[in-house]
């Protein structure tokens, strides 16, 4: 996949699923602005695009504000010209029960997941409505966004709200020919690890320097950053110039398509619903097969 001529910004790129996107799309050819709230790892991942050939910049600050993303675009067009791929990457996480979540634990998580996708997006689209040829709006959402996480309140609340707004974005910038999809990415990376039974395994893999056994890769769809990166730079290419408005999977062996919520079973009353009538016939009508919630517990295989 060629991106020779393309300039992307990555959040949050200074580590972590981050860090393989930013790398796998200058691998590519695509000039990149690496942001992290840690310059230092930032400027890390700089250097050592640089030392492969590749062309990279950094802008050290944390996202959420309007003005952290019009830095962003603005650090993108200085030093390489134009802006091609905005990925939305950078999150933080506050992990408490509902009981127990503070009002500071969702604010922090919601402003930088949902607000800080938000306003680069918007930086983003101001800047390639502009340039008038394109552009693309990679947005990163989570599996927890789409079936819900226990002590993921904020978390999971704003990945879902990223897949609304990609699917939203995706028709207000269709005339642009900018695309806007959210990846929904499995990978091990350190809140991976705390997940019961799959910490052991990905250490295991790690330490031996050997492949993630099977039941990993395919039957968890779970394998390392690098698994992932490839979506995003298929995304940011002119190969998927037809695919927007989607939320892609994507971890070890396994690339899925996330269906959007709809309507799963109807049921009819002449005049209209009363509460009785609900429960008389819910459990026989549009209630008799109930969706199923949260992240399935990974299934270990027995020794």
């Amino acid at each position: 996949m060629d991106l020779s001529g393309k300039v992307a910004v990555v959040t949050g790129a200074g580590r972590g699923l981050g860090r393989a996107y930013a790398e796998a799309l200058a691998a590519a050819g695509a000039a990149v602005v690496v942001n992290d709230v840690d310059g230092g790892s930032a400027a890390e991942v700089a250097e050592g695009i640089a030392a492969r050939g590749g062309r990279a910049a950094t802008v050290a600050a944390p996202v959420g504000s309007a003005e952290v993303a019009d830095r962003l675009v603005a650090a993108a067009v200085k030093e390489f010209g134009r802006l091609d791929v905005m990925v939305t990457n950078a999150g933080i996480l506050r992990d408490r029960v509902l009981w127990k979540m503070s009002d500071e634990d969702f604010d922090a998580v919601i402003d930088v997941h949902l607000r800080g996708t938000f306003t680069c997006a918007r930086a983003a689209a101001v800047r390639m409505r502009e340039q008038g040829t394109g552009g693309r709006l990679i947005l990163v959402s989570s599996p927890a966004g789409q079936r819900g996480n226990f002590g993921q309140t904020n978390y999971a609340a704003a990945k879902a709200g990223i897949v609304a707004m990609a699917r939203t974005w995706a028709m207000e910038l269709a005339r642009a020919n900018i695309t806007v999809n959210a990846v929904v990415p499995v990978a091990a990376t350190e809140m991976t690890r705390t997940v019961p039974g799959l910490g052991p395994a990905i250490e295991e893999a790690e330490r031996s320097g050997g492949r993630f056994p099977e039941w990993l890769r395919k039957g968890e769809g779970l394998g390392t950053t690098e698994d992932v990166a490839p979506l995003v730079v298929f995304l940011a290419s002119d190969a998927a110039a037809d695919v927007t408005g989607q939320a892609i999977g994507i971890g070890g062996d396994r690339l899925a398509l996330w269906a959007h919520p709809r309507e799963k079973a109807v049921g009819y009353a002449d005049g209209g619903w009363s509460a009785d009538a609900i429960a008389a016939s819910w459990r026989t009508g549009p209630g008799a097969e109930p969706e199923t919630y949260g992240v399935p517990a990974p299934r270990i295989p027995e020794r």
